[in-house]
C-alpha cells in the first residue's frame, strides 16, 4: 500500500503542486520587504547608535567634565581632559571616543547627569580607515547638532521607562 501511495505521488507530482500552491498563495499578498537605502524601518527609542555630545538651547555644551562616563566605560573607549573656566565651572578640553573599542552598552549615557553624551539614531557610519572611527570633541558636537531633534524625541519617548 505504501509503495502504491509513493508511486501515485511521484506520478502526479504532488510535492510540486503543493509547492506551486504555496507560491501562488504568497504571490498576491502584500510584500513585507523594504527598499533599504531609500526606505528605512522604524527604530526603537532605546536604539544605541553613533555617539553624540549635546548642547543646551543657548549653544553651550552640556558636558560638565564629571568624568563619570570615562570611569564607567567597560571598554575604556572614552578619554576626557578638563580644566576650570574663568567662572569656576569645569568644561572639557578633550573628549575622545575610540569607536572601535566601544561595545555600545549605553553605560556612558546612563551615567551622565546632564544628558551630555548620548547614543543617537545613526547606524550608518561605516568607514574605510581606523582613524575615521576615532571621534574627537568637535566630531561628537557636530553629531549632536545634526541629530538633536531625533535625540530629544528619543529621550522623551524613553523617559517613562527610566
Amino acid at each position: 500500500m505504501a509503495t502504491l501511495d509513493k508511486t501515485a505521488r511521484a506520478l502526479f507530482l504532488g510535492e510540486l503542486l503543493s509547492g506551486l500552491a504555496l507560491t501562488l498563495r504568497y504571490m498576491f499578498r502584500r510584500k513585507v520587504t523594504i527598499n533599504y537605502p531609500y526606505e528605512k524601518g522604524p527604530l526603537s527609542p532605546r536604539f544605541r547608535g553613533e555617539h553624540a555630545l549635546r548642547r543646551y538651547p543657548n549653544g553651550e555644551e552640556r558636558c560638565i567634565a564629571c568624568k563619570l562616563c570615562e570611569a564607567i566605560c567597560p571598554a575604556l573607549a572614552i578619554t576626557i581632559e578638563a580644566e576650570p573656566r574663568e567662572d569656576g565651572s569645569r568644561r572639557t578640553t578633550r573628549y575622545d571616543i575610540d569607536m572601535t573599542k566601544c561595545i555600545y552598552c549605553g553605560l556612558c549615557e546612563e551615567s551622565c547627569p546632564v544628558d551630555a553624551i548620548v547614543e543617537g539614531p545613526n547606524y550608518e557610519f561605516a568607514t574605510e580607515t581606523h582613524a575615521e572611527l576615532l571621534y574627537d570633541k568637535e566630531k561628537l558636537l557636530a553629531n549632536g547638532d545634526r541629530w538633536e531633534d531625533e535625540i530629544a524625541a528619543r529621550l522623551t519617548a524613553d523617559a517613562p521607562y527610566r
